[in-house]
């Protein structure tokens, strides 16, 4: 008794160890990728703006306090001034004020449809990879139908089935986009598991055969399906703004939101295209940033790059 107690506890402290290792390993990698520090920065920044974004504007979004230097006979719109650094819209909002507060918008559509996408695929993914059956054939027939149609495409198609569109109509669409590649990742993860010395052992000793999914597969599957998630994050953000400027999304432009802005802008691109440039980059800028971080963190996970 003492022996196997003594036993189990040097397993742990092994088990713990090259965990440890692993993790430091990464953490040395990722130290030598310039991009991860540069995606990070990006990613950090986006996020405090988003978070304090009513702090950060300098007037009400939806307040027209420039509408007196508006003139649709003319073409004009505010330009740069002081107490308004990027000037108004066409409805005389201030255009940075509603570009903080866009910034929350983005976050929130990305971060849900990702969440969403993410929970879906762990659902699909766990069954398919656990059951090695005819519902492991039936899951992944249906995902590779969906992974066959373009993804904007498929977000297209599933918003324009809501009769109003909205906000959520939106994270929705692209939710459901994202949850075959979660699904499909996570089931060649749990596959390469299924045949790895520990859940071997497991079955071996008369393991029930749920645990050894949630206990022994599952959690050591979901690596690679968490540094999906940051890629995964910057194409919803990508996808929600297209799904925005089609007219898809929230009509109410009370609520401003950087694919909208870009929509709007297009009235009267040909005289003021500033005002299509700054939520452009900032979707291209935020995109950049979560791709770079996602990126870097695969190749420092990657086992091929291991030292």
């Amino acid at each position: 008794m003492v022996i196997t107690t003594r036993k189990k506890r040097v397993d742990e402290l092994a088990r713990a160890d090259m965990e440890t290792s692993l993790v430091a390993g990464a953490w040395r990698r990722l130290r030598r990728i310039p991009v991860f520090f540069v995606g990070v920065t990006i990613m950090a920044g986006f996020v405090l703006v988003a978070l304090s974004a009513p702090w950060l504007a300098p007037h009400d979004p939806t307040a027209a306090l420039l509408l007196d230097q508006v003139s649709k006979a003319r073409n004009t719109i505010p330009a740069p001034q002081p107490g308004y650094p990027l000037g108004g819209d066409d409805q005389g909002r201030d255009l940075l004020s509603r570009l903080l507060i866009g910034s929350r918008q983005t976050l929130l559509v990305g971060v849900l449809a990702t969440l969403i996408g993410f929970a879906g695929g762990l659902v699909l993914g766990t069954v398919a990879g656990a059951l090695a059956s005819w519902v492991d054939t039936v899951i992944m027939r249906v995902v590779d139908a969906m992974l066959s149609i373009p993804s904007l495409l498929l977000a297209v198609s599933i918003a324009a089935l809501f009769a109003h569109p909205s906000q959520l109509t939106v994270i929705l669409a692209v939710a459901v986009v994202q949850i075959p590649i979660f699904a499909r990742l996570l089931r060649g993860s749990m596959l390469a598991q299924r045949v790895s010395d520990h859940v071997l052992a497991a079955q071996a000793l008369g393991v029930r055969p749920s645990a050894v999914v949630f206990r022994h597969m599952l959690p050591n599957a979901l690596s690679p399906v968490i540094v999906l998630a940051t890629i995964v994050l910057a194409t919803s953000i990508i996808d929600a703004a297209a799904l925005s400027f089609l007219g898809l999304g929230n009509p109410d432009d009370t609520v401003p939101e950087w694919g909208q802005m870009l929509a709007r802008a297009q009235d009267v691109f040909d005289t003021h295209p500033e005002l299509a440039f700054w939520p452009a980059s900032c979707i291209i800028v935020v995109a950049l940033g979560f791709t770079l971080c996602g990126e870097s963190l695969r190749d420092a996970l990657d086992p091929k790059n291991r030292r």
